[in-house]
């Protein structure tokens, strides 16, 4: 059985956003058991990362520290059409991921116990950000 789904999020700028509940909830509504969640962000400026979700220190950390790695408005940067942080976001997208394969097991996400799934933004304004959810395996 494979079902896909879209899932559409308006971001608010530069942020990191639990997205792990709606692809949950996705999950459950497709009465899959066991198989394959693959999330996939169409966007170049955004990513997904697992990460911890208990702590939101963590993700201000992850934060803090890309924004010293990759500097927005560097003046090495070539491609600046849509601002200051438009390379950066670029280069932020490259170095995490843009999709993401976590296993289904009992009708759950197979996640640790302190992970969770995330939209990582990485532009300084709103945008709406579409990702397609596809889920393959069997049902109990």
């Amino acid at each position: 059985m494979i079902e896909q789904q879209t899932i559409t999020l308006q971001t608010e700028g530069r942020s990191i956003i639990d997205i792990t509940g709606q692809v949950e909830e996705l999950l459950r509504v497709s009465g899959i058991d066991q198989g394959l969640c693959h999330v996939f962000l169409h966007h170049t400026s955004a990513s997904l990362i697992i990460t911890e979700n208990a702590d939101s220190n963590v993700r201000r950390d992850l934060e803090n520290y890309i924004a010293r790695l990759v500097l927005d408005g560097d003046p090495a940067y070539l491609h600046d059409q849509e601002g200051a942080d438009d390379m950066a976001a670029h280069i932020r997208s490259v170095l995490t991921q843009t999709e993401i394969t976590i296993p289904i097991q009992r009708g759950r996400l197979a996640l640790g116990s302190w992970q969770g799934l995330f939209l990582w933004e990485h532009r300084y304004h709103a945008h709406r950000r579409n990702l397609t959810v596809t889920l393959s395996g069997m049902s109990g």
